[in-house]
């Protein structure tokens, strides 16, 4: 994530230190509060990470997941996004009881915008003047999927 063709698409900072990385990912799910972390990997290198996050400590938000995602320069188009959104969406699906997955990314992300929505997002709003970028405050579209078929309760007396 130091690369600039991929921090650039974050709200990440350049030239992040080493010990920054080695307390961020020592640390793991419980430094950043993490439901889910995930990390791909070729040839014993990182070449993206993902991760569903709970967006507040309120009850009321139980139901709904944050999403972050990045992957290297170099693995993009190569199917990484879409193995990790496909384990993201399985995970939030099927396991944690979650209705909402809930991310931002910037406007001019066509390519991480299309990926989204080919996941089910769908477009929600846009945030004016989100984050400094280059020296530039830029816009971030809100996006989210609804789980395509949430689980019921069986009602009583009724099988299956």
């Amino acid at each position: 994530m130091s690369d600039a063709d991929v921090f650039g698409g974050l709200l990440q900072m350049p030239y992040p230190s080493e010990e920054m990385w080695q307390a961020r990912l020592s640390e793991g799910a419980a430094a950043v509060k993490a439901d889910l972390l995930l990390v791909a990997e070729r040839d014993a290198e990182v070449i993206g990470q993902a991760g569903l996050f709970s967006p507040g400590a309120g009850p009321r938000r139980k139901h709904a997941m944050g999403l972050g995602i990045s992957v290297g320069a170099a693995a993009q188009g190569q199917g990484v996004g879409t193995a990790l959104m496909t384990a993201l969406c399985d995970y939030a699906d099927n396991w944690a009881g979650c209705l909402r997955i809930e991310l931002t990314v910037y406007t001019d992300n066509e390519i991480a915008q299309r990926l989204y929505r080919n996941f089910g997002f769908e477009l929600e709003g846009t945030f004016r003047g989100y984050a400094l970028r280059d020296g530039a405050y830029v816009d971030v579209h809100s996006m989210a999927r609804l789980h395509p078929n949430p689980p019921l309760m069986p009602r009583p007396g009724v099988s299956g």
